[in-house]
Parts: C-alpha cells; structure tokens; sequence
C-alpha cells in the first residue's frame, strides 16, 4: 500500500497537479462541496424538506450577519422558512447526482456507438455520424427541453414526478453522447490500424471482443478529459431546466429550482433566496472546469 502511494505521489500526473495552484484551489473547493453535499444529512444544521421541522414564522430571515437575522439560519430562510444554507446542500447533492448520472449515460452510449461506427466504418459509421451530425446542429437545451416535453407528454400528468429524475438524466444524456462518439470513432481509427489488433484478427479474435478489450482501453484517455468537462455542462444543463420548471420536482429541489423559487422574490428585497444558491452553482460549475482543463493540459503529450 506503501508503495503503491509512493509511485502515486511520484507520478507526473500528480507532479503536474501539486505545481497548478488553480488546480489545487479548485480540488479543495469541489471537494468541500462534495462532502457538503453527499454528508448533508450530517453537515446541514436542518433538513429543508422536513415538513415538521419547518417553521413559517422564520419565513424570509435575512443572512445571520443582517440586523434583523439569526444565527440559526445562517446564510437566511426562503418564503416557507427552510433553512436556505441546508437548502443548498441537498440541492448541490441533486444537482451533482443528476450530473454524474447523465454524463455515465451519455458515456455508455458515446463510446459504444464511436467503437462501432469507427471499427466496423461503412455504411455504419456513417449512419451514425450523420445522426450526430444533425443533432450536434441543436443546442443541447434545446434537445434536452424537446425529450423531456415528449416524455412527460407520454406519461399521465400525476407521474410526472415520479419519472422526473429518470427523464431528466437521460435527455442531459441523449443530449450530450455525439461528443463522445465522435472522439471515440477519431481514436478508433486510428486503433484499429495498429499491429496489436491485426495480430488479434489473425489470431481469430472476435470484433467485440477487439473492440471491447483490446481497442477500448486505449481510446479512454481524450474521453476521460471530455466527461470531466461535460460533468459541468451537464450541471448547468440541469440548473437551466429546473429554472424552466421543467426539471426536479419542488419537493427534492436541484442548485436550478432553488435560483427560480428565489427569482420570484429577487426585486421585492429578499435578494439571498436567489443569490446564494447562484453562487454556489458557479462554485460547483468553475471548479470542475478549472480540474477540467488541468486534466486536459496535463494528459496532453505536446505540453509536456
């Protein structure tokens, strides 16, 4: 274990982390965020969507370092005075959930239809990158709004909470797949000229199995780089469908539906109901772009 850490700590990849000091700033911020987020039912003071524990009298409590705040609540409390500061963290951990789910997804189906499309080549691969193509033409918002109104159209109005989640995962997903399959199928290309793969075929092994174990593992390294990037948009994607409405229900609320509940009161005065949770969505967001580009920049031969 001793030398495993050793050889971890001596690595360049670590060597180039311990001299980025951005990227160290922004591992330290994702990682408090992450232990926030996914330990909030021990770090937050209250648990927001406890209806027994929520009291209306503490409705609309300022900051706890305002005149007329309290330091019970400390970054305040929303229209039906839950704690906004636990808010926060229970909605960075559905923002986060969400995220990480989607981008999976959109990797699984990416990387299978790149390996595909550059392995097999043909008709096939074109097919599929045409499909790619033409979704590429579309914002991914717009491609994730157009899946989540098709789905919720499909289903009964009163399941429409039950599939939110699920629904809202896979159209961040479908959304975001032609980038990974595009990388994949350039890598695949040039993988599948190699000698290692030719002594494969003479050998008798299977195109799955080439492609699966053999081609795969080397073509993973530009797609790690990409889902670290993606991690973030798919986020913002999120945020933006719940601020639509048409994202998490209220009753497990994302970064995105906390900023639209707080919009509504951002003019009458209670300006911390939306911009604190604005503020830790940019939090969340620039830090994981930030390790986003290190890791590109560092992974990259050419810099090196």
């Amino acid at each position: 274990m001793q030398a495993l850490l050793k050889r971890w700590w001596d690595s360049d990849l670590f060597w180039s982390w311990r001299h980025a000091p951005v990227a160290i700033i922004a591992t330290v911020v994702l990682a408090l965020m992450l232990v926030g987020a996914f330990g909030a039912g021990w770090v937050a003071p209250h648990n927001p969507f406890d209806l027994t524990s929520v009291e209306l009298l503490d409705a609309l409590l300022p900051p706890a370092w305002e005149p007329s705040g309290t330091s019970n609540y400390l970054l305040g409390t929303d229209s039906q005075g839950r704690d906004l500061f636990s808010a926060i963290l229970y909605g960075t951990r559905v923002s986060l959930l969400i995220g990480l789910a989607s981008v999976l997804l959109s990797m699984l189906i990416g990387i299978v239809l790149g390996l595909i499309s550059g392995y097999v080549g043909g008709r096939v691969d074109a097919l599929i990158m045409r499909i790619a193509d033409v979704q590429l033409s579309f914002p991914a918002i717009l491609i994730a709004l157009l899946i989540d109104g098709v789905a919720r159209a499909a289903v009964p109005r009163d399941m429409h909470e039950i599939i939110a989640f699920p629904v809202l995962i896979g159209a961040i997903a479908l959304a975001g797949w032609p980038q990974y399959a595009r990388t994949v199928r350039g890598s695949t290309l040039v993988e599948k000229n190699r000698e290692y793969v030719q002594a494969a075929r003479v050998i008798g092994v299977s195109s799955p199995v080439i492609m699966f174990r053999h081609v795969l593992p080397n073509v993973l390294g530009p797609v790690l780089v990409l889902a670290t990037v993606h991690l973030a948009t798919a986020i913002i994607t999120e945020a933006t469908l719940s601020f639509l409405g048409v994202g998490v229900p209220p009753t497990a609320p994302s970064l995105g539906t906390l900023i639209r509940i707080g919009n509504d009161f951002l003019f009458s005065g209670e300006w911390w109901i939306t911009i604190f949770p604005g503020a830790a969505l940019v939090l969340l967001v620039l830090s994981v772009n930030l390790l986003g580009d290190w890791l590109r920049d560092a992974l990259n031969p050419r810099l090196n």
